[in-house]
C-alpha cells in the first residue's frame, strides 16, 4: 500500500531560478493563488450545462466558416488559416481579457478584513478538526481522509493572503488561528507541514509591512504554541534528498533567520540543538554549494551577531570556531566563485567567526585551533581571504579579557613583518582602519618592557619613523574631513531650533563617523602611545602636527564618553603624559 505522504503529494514543481534576494528557487504557486483568487460571487463567468439553451439543433463551439474558403485538410484539425479550434477559441479568450484590462474592466477580488479573517479562522479550525477526526476514525486508510488532507492544505495555503495585511496580524493571533497554524507543523503528512511553515515564513518576512508591536505579538503567539521546537522537528525529519522537502527546509530556515535578528528572540530559539543543527548543514559535504547550505551559514551568522550568549554557546558548548577554521582554511590560498552561493556562504562564516572572537571564550578557541596560524597565512597568501582574514583579527585583538593573550600570539608567530608591511603600502580604507585598531590594541595590551612589546615599537621606529610619520599624516587627513562634517551639522544646528537637534544627533554622530571621527580618535591613541614611550617617535609627532593640543583634547573627548572604567583609566593616564 501506498504511505499516506505518496498519496498526498502531487507531481514536483519544476524549479526556476530565483533571484539574489532570499526565495526558495522554485515555482511559486501561492503567488500564482493569491493573483486569481475570486470572490465566489464575483468570479468570471464560468459554462455549465444549465447554461446551455433548450434547442436540440444547438451546436456548441465557434460556428464554421464558409465551406468554399476551407482548405484542404485530410484529418479536418484546421480551418481558418491553419489554426485549431481549441487554439482559436484561447487566442479569442485571450483577446477579450486584453479588451476588458484596455478599458478598466476589473474582476472582482475578495476583500481581505477582519470579516475575511474570522470567516476563514473559523473554516481552518473546522478543517484542522475534521482532519484529525477522519484521521483517527480511518487509520491506515489514507484513502478516507486523503481528501481532507487537501483540502487542509488548500486552507493552509489561503493564510498567505494575510502577508499583504499587517493590520490584521493582533486578530489574527487573537483568533488562535496563530498557534493552530504552528500546530500544523507536526502533522504527519510532511506536505501540510512544509505548506504551514512556508505560510509562516511569509508572515515573518521582512517585506511585510506591520507594525512592530503586532509583529512582536504575532512572535510571541508563535513561541508559544512551541514554534522553535516544532521546526527543529521537521528539520530532523525532512530529507533534502526530496525535492519537496529540500523546499521545507529552506522555509524552515527562513523562520528561523526571521526571528534571529532580534536578541530576545534570538536567544529564545537559539537552543544549543539550533546551533549544533546549523553548524552539522553548514559542514555537510556538497559537489557545489547549495541554497540551504548556504541559508544555514547565514542564519548562524545573524543569531550569532545578536546576542552575546549564543556566541559563547558556540565556543564553549558547540565547539564552532575550530569548525568555522576547518572550514575557512578551505580558502586560504584559493577564492569562491565571484557572485555565487559559495561566495556567501564563506562570506557568512567569516562574519560568523568574527562575532564569536569579540568573546573571551571565542578568543581563547581561536588560539586553541591555531587560528592565528591560519589567519597569517591568509594574510600573506590570500586573495578574496585577505581582507577578511584582516578584519578577524582586528575583532580576536579588541575586547578586554582574552586580548593579551591574542597580542602576545600575534608577535610570537611572526605577525608584524605582514601587518606593517601592509601599512606602508597603500591600502584601502577598511583595511586602513583595521590596523589601526591592530595597532592600538597591541600598544594597550602587550605588557610593557616585554619582548613582544618592544619588537612592536621598533617595528614603528624602524627606518626614522616612516609609519609614525605616516600616522601623523593620516591623523591629518582625519582631522580634515571632519572638519568638513562638522561644519555642515553646525550650518544645519543653525538652520533649526534647539529642541529639534535631538531627533537628529543618531544621523550627525553617523556622518561624523563616515567623515573620519573612528579614525582620528583610533591615531590620536596611537600616537599618545607613542609619545609616552619614545622620544624620537615624540619628536616626530610633535614636528608633523606643530603641537600635542588636538591629540590632547581628542583623548579628553574620548574619556569622557567611555563606558569601560579600563578604558578610561588608560585613557587618562595618555593625557598625563601629553
Amino acid at each position: 500500500m501506498a504511505s499516506i505522504t505518496d498519496l498526498f503529494k502531487g507531481p514536483s514543481q519544476a524549479s526556476s531560478s530565483g533571484s539574489i534576494k532570499r526565495k526558495f528557487n522554485s515555482h511559486d504557486a501561492d503567488r500564482a493563488y493569491k493573483a486569481t483568487k475570486y470572490s465566489s460571487n464575483s468570479s468570471p463567468k464560468q459554462a455549465s450545462l444549465e447554461d446551455a439553451p433548450e434547442d436540440d439543433d444547438f451546436e456548441a463551439g465557434p460556428s464554421l466558416p464558409p465551406a468554399e474558403d476551407l482548405p484542404d485538410d485530410e484529418e479536418g484539425r484546421f480551418f481558418g488559416g491553419g489554426v485549431s479550434r481549441d487554439a482559436a477559441e484561447a487566442l479569442n479568450y485571450i483577446d477579450t481579457q486584453d479588451t476588458n484590462d484596455a478599458n478598466g474592466i476589473e474582476y472582482g477580488v475578495e476583500k481581505i478584513d477582519a470579516s475575511w479573517l474570522k470567516r476563514t479562522a473559523v473554516s481552518f479550525e473546522r478543517r484542522i478538526a475534521k482532519n484529525a477526526e477522519l484521521r483517527a476514525k480511518h487509520e491506515g486508510e489514507p484513502a478516507k481522509f486523503m481528501a481532507s488532507e487537501a483540502e487542509l492544505d488548500a486552507q493552509v495555503k489561503e493564510w498567505s493572503l494575510l502577508s499583504e495585511h499587517g493590520e490584521l496580524y493582533p486578530p489574527f493571533v487573537e483568533s488562535g488561528a496563530a498557534g493552530q497554524l504552528v500546530g500544523l507543523l507536526g502533522h504527519e503528512n510532511t506536505d501540510v507541514a512544509i505548506g504551514a511553515v512556508q505560510i509562516l515564513s511569509e508572515l515573518l518576512d521582512e517585506d511585510v509591512e506591520v507594525d512592530e508591536e503586532a509583529w512582536e505579538g504575532l512572535v510571541e503567539a508563535l513561541l508559544e504554541a512551541d514554534l522553535g521546537e516544532l521546526v527543529m522537528s521537521n528539520l530532523g525529519r525532512l530529507n533534502e534528498q526530496e525535492e519537496s522537502d529540500r523546499e521545507g527546509v529552506y522555509h524552515c530556515l527562513a523562520v528561523l533567520g526571521a526571528l534571529a535578528g532580534k536578541q530576545e528572540v534570538a536567544e529564545r530559539v537559539g537552543t544549543v540543538q539550533v546551533l549544533e543543527w546549523l553548524c552539522d548543514r553548514i559542514r555537510r559535504a556538497e559537489k557545489s554549494v547549495g541554497q540551504n547550505k548556504q541559508m544555514a551559514a547565514e542564519v548562524l551568522q545573524v543569531l550569532l551577531q545578536s546576542s552575546s550568549e549564543l556566541r559563547q554557546k558556540l565556543a564553549g558548548d558547540v565547539e564552532g570556531v575550530d569548525l568555522f577554521l576547518q572550514l575557512l582554511a578551505l580558502y586560504r590560498k584559493r577564492d569562491p566563485v565571484k557572485d555565487s552561493l559559495e561566495e556567501e556562504w564563506v562570506e557568512n562564516i567569516f562574519d560568523a567567526l568574527t562575532c564569536v572572537l569579540d568573546e573571551t571564550p571565542g578568543k581563547a578557541a581561536y588560539l586553541e585551533a591555531e587560528g592565528m596560524e591560519l589567519t597569517l597565512i591568509m594574510l600573506k597568501e590570500g586573495g578574496f581571504s585577505k581582507s577578511r582574514a584582516l578584519r578577524v583579527l582586528d575583532h580576536a585583538l579588541g575586547g578586554v579579557e582574552g586580548a593579551a593573550g591574542v597580542c602576545e600570539k600575534l608577535v610570537e608567530a611572526g605577525g608584524l613583518k605582514t601587518l606593517f608591511s601592509t601599512f606602508t603600502k597603500k591600502p584601502s580604507g577598511t583595511t586602513t582602519e583595521h590596523l589601526l585598531g591592530i595597532f592600538t590594541a597591541l600598544l594597550r595590551w602587550l605588557p610593557g618592557e616585554s619582548a613582544a612589546r618592544i619588537r612592536t615599537l621598533n617595528k614603528f621606529t624602524e627606518k626614522n619613523c616612516e609609519k609614525v610619520a605616516k600616522i601623523v599624516e593620516l591623523r591629518k587627513d582625519f582631522a580634515r574631513r571632519l572638519s568638513a562634517a562638522d561644519e555642515e551639522i553646525k550650518l544645519e544646528r543653525r538652520m533649526m531650533d534647539e529642541e529639534d537637534w535631538p531627533e537628529r544627533e543618531a544621523e550627525w554622530l553617523s556622518r561624523r563617523l563616515e567623515g573620519g571621527l573612528f579614525g582620528l580618535q583610533t591615531t590620536d591613541v596611537i600616537l599618545a602611545w607613542l609619545v609616552a614611550e619614545d622620544k624620537t617617535a615624540k619628536k616626530v609627532i610633535i614636528d608633523g602636527l606643530g603641537g600635542l593640543a588636538d591629540v590632547k583634547a581628542s583623548l579628553v573627548e574620548q574619556a569622557a564618553g567611555a563606558e569601560d572604567d579600563e578604558a578610561k583609566e588608560m585613557l587618562s593616564t595618555l593625557i598625563d603624559f601629553l
